[in-house]
């Protein structure tokens, strides 16, 4: 295991979990018990509905975040939805410990930029992030959170940002990780996925295993319909017969 980083590994009591429990019902959960990290980033990809963000969440619960996102300082829940999988997994950390950290989910962004502002009355420069448009208020924290030595949890965090953002948030994400940081990043983004200092973890039927970046969906779903547009859409858009 690498002890230069925060998190090196994780592990799941299913004597915890509820044996009717929604969990045991996704393959790629049910398939760990234990899950080690070898790079300071993380990549979680794979189709919808294979446990990427319901992973991420139990880890960053686990690590102290508040369930919807935010700072650990952010304590508040708009609605409880997250699992018992929190309760369930040990997170196997070394000496170093994080100086500052983000959860970062995108569909519960609103309530915490809600939040944020409420908190920013009692105290605290404020961020004024319901003035902004969602993509800059999303850069607005890789600029503002992501610092040295930190430890972040980021839910799709391509979902509000133009392609030309992606790249600088992938900039972002390379230097603070150059500085010390941690990151696991559930992400869709065939950019994001090409980032470097990372391990790619494929998220299936079959279970969870490590992937290069051109096996990956995403890269070659994007790198198909650039290089055959024509060949796809006749394909998608063919009558049915």
């Amino acid at each position: 295991m690498n002890s230069s980083l925060f998190i090196s590994k994780l592990i799941i009591d299913w004597d915890k979990i509820d044996g009717h429990s929604y969990l045991r019902n996704i393959p790629a959960i049910d398939s760990i018990d234990e899950l080690e990290f070898h790079a300071p980033i993380t990549l979680f990809a794979g189709e919808n509905g294979m446990g990427k963000s319901t992973l991420l969440e139990a880890m960053a619960v686990a690590s102290g975040f508040n369930p919807e996102g935010g700072t650990k300082n952010y304590a508040f829940s708009t609605y409880d939805s997250h699992s018992d999988l929190c309760d369930a997994i040990r997170l196997i950390k070394s000496a170093r410990r994080n100086q500052w950290g983000y959860f970062l989910r995108a569909e519960s962004f609103y309530n915490v930029a809600t939040k944020e502002d409420e908190y920013s009355k009692i105290g605290g420069v404020p961020e004024h992030f319901h003035e902004m448009s969602h993509g800059e208020s999303f850069f607005r924290i890789a600029d503002s959170q992501f610092k040295e030595n930190g430890l972040y949890f980021l839910d799709e965090p391509e979902a509000a940002l133009s392609p030309q953002r992606q790249l600088a948030l992938l900039r972002k994400i390379y230097f603070s990780v150059k500085d010390g940081a941690q990151f696991f990043i559930v992400t869709h983004s065939p950019i994001l996925l090409g980032i470097p200092y990372s391990e790619i973890l494929v998220f299936d039927e079959k279970g969870v295993h490590i992937s290069s970046y051109e096996e990956t969906d995403s890269y070659q779903v994007t790198s198909l319909f650039i290089n055959r547009r024509e060949y796809m859409l006749e394909q998608l858009l063919e009558d049915e017969k």
